[in-house]
């Protein structure tokens, strides 16, 4: 057996060093993830007013902004570069046009075809300007903050919850409680929010979930909304204070999943340590996906068993954990029969068109995928296993994802992956290449 551990949590380190950024006093953020994408946002909270002490070995001492974020003046903004995070990109931007002064938001080329309208609009309604410098609804912009009204809005959420998340994450800045409502066609990522809500929480934010029955709205426990529908769900926040402390981010289920699919598709039982069976991230469902393809895997105290298994095509909905679907995609190219993942347009603005992504590099080893407008299906090669030609490269198209997932072909005897920039994996798991290693 083959024992790994899972790399911190991207999704509740880039919430924990917020909260604790806005937080008086100071705190201390323990196990956060090192990635470019964290590089970025601790950069924008370092500008915006933040201190940041780098521990060592994923500690952090964080003294908060007093006051709120601040920013520069009209004709010198705050520089606020997210590159290619569009989870800096979206959380910042609210909580930025929550504090005073102006920031200019801008990223890598790919951020600025990456659409943040639906979260700017809800801004500008509650006071902040905002000036696109190009097409109107995506970066670059310049905000011009000067605190936010709160009161009552609607936010769409089928783009994106990491929306909702930023307007939550700004919400205890207004200067009266903010209430939102969902609306949209569909809610997508909604165990993120989750994140979000569990980081306000810990960090003393005070806030109410309803859900709306009848003609009536009722106060539910938000811990047990595992989905919401549009129109149906508000989440209102008071005005308040980040309360400092010391805080811990726990595993990434969302990094860890390829280290599990290992454990399924490669010749050695894979035991990955780190990770909270009973964490709220979204991504723990791949537990239950492994299970449904007929993955053996064992809950243990130490971690989390994967072992090698036959394996059997499923039809699934993915849209509440859409940063699994390269990873099951590639899985389903070693399952026996068809795959179908459903429910996954939102994936065309991620760091690449994924949809896309994914069926070019199946096709490129010659396994059979239909690209729909919102799924994939797979025809998968059963105990054949996947073969690569000699010669593939592998695109990554800019995604660390592709990356990280077209590397489990290399588990095939015989096989050998070449991707062509393994350095994109900095953005949410700079040392995967070397734990990946262990798996020879």
């Amino acid at each position: 057996m083959i024992t790994l551990q899972a790399p911190s949590s991207k999704s509740v380190s880039h919430r924990m060093l917020i909260a604790a950024a806005l937080a008086e006093g100071e705190s201390r953020v323990s196990n956060a993830l090192a990635s470019a994408d964290l590089e970025r946002t601790r950069t924008i909270l370092q500008t915006a007013g933040a201190d940041m002490d780098d521990l060592g070995c994923g500690d952090w001492r964080v003294r908060g902004m007093e006051g709120g974020p601040r920013g520069g003046t009209p004709e010198l903004p705050a520089d606020c570069f997210v590159s290619e995070s569009g989870t800096t990109c979206r959380l910042l931007s609210a909580v930025l046009a929550a504090g005073s002064g102006a920031f200019r938001i801008h990223g890598a080329e790919r951020m600025h075809e990456r659409p943040i309208g639906a979260l700017t609009d809800v801004l500008s309604e509650l006071g902040a300007e905002i000036a696109f410098e190009n097409r109107p609804g995506f970066p670059p912009m310049v905000i011009q903050s000067r605190g936010l009204r709160g009161g009552r809005v609607s936010l769409r959420v089928d783009e994106s919850s990491q929306y909702l998340s930023g307007l939550l994450l700004a919400a205890p800045f207004c200067s009266r409680e903010l209430c939102v409502t969902l609306t949209g066609s569909k809610a997508v990522s909604w165990p993120y929010v989750g994140l979000t809500l569990q980081a306000m929480e810990d960090f003393g934010i005070a806030f109410r979930v309803e859900q709306l029955s009848g003609e009536s709205w009722q106060a539910v426990l938000w811990k047990e909304l595992t989905s919401v529908k549009p129109g149906e769900v508000r989440i209102t926040v008071q005005p308040g204070k980040y309360r400092s402390g010391e805080y811990r981010v726990e595993g990434d289920w969302s990094g860890a999943s390829y280290l599990l699919a290992a454990g399924a598709v490669g010749r050695k039982p894979v035991l990955v340590t780190g990770l909270r069976a009973d964490s709220l991230q979204g991504d723990r469902v791949m537990l239950d996906l492994l299970r449904a393809m007929g993955a053996s895997v064992a809950v243990r105290e130490d971690g989390i068993q994967v072992s090698p298994s036959r394996l059997h095509g499923i039809d699934v909905d993915m849209g509440d954990c859409p940063d699994l679907v390269p990873t099951i995609a590639m899985i389903a190219a070693f399952a026996e029969g068809v795959t179908r993942i459903r429910n996954i347009a939102h994936l065309r603005i991620k760091e690449c068109d994924r949809l896309s992504a994914c069926a070019a590099e199946l096709a490129r080893i010659g396994v059979k995928v239909e690209e729909a407008e919102d799924s994939l299906t797979i025809c998968g090669c059963g105990p054949a296993s996947p073969s690569v030609p000699a010669g593939t490269v592998f695109r990554t198209s800019n995604d660390h994802r592709m990356a990280m997932s077209c590397a489990l072909f290399g588990l095939v005897p015989g096989n050998v992956v070449e991707v062509d920039d393994p350095s994109v994996v900095r953005k949410s798991f700079p040392e995967f290449w070397n734990v990946w290693r262990k798996l020879a």
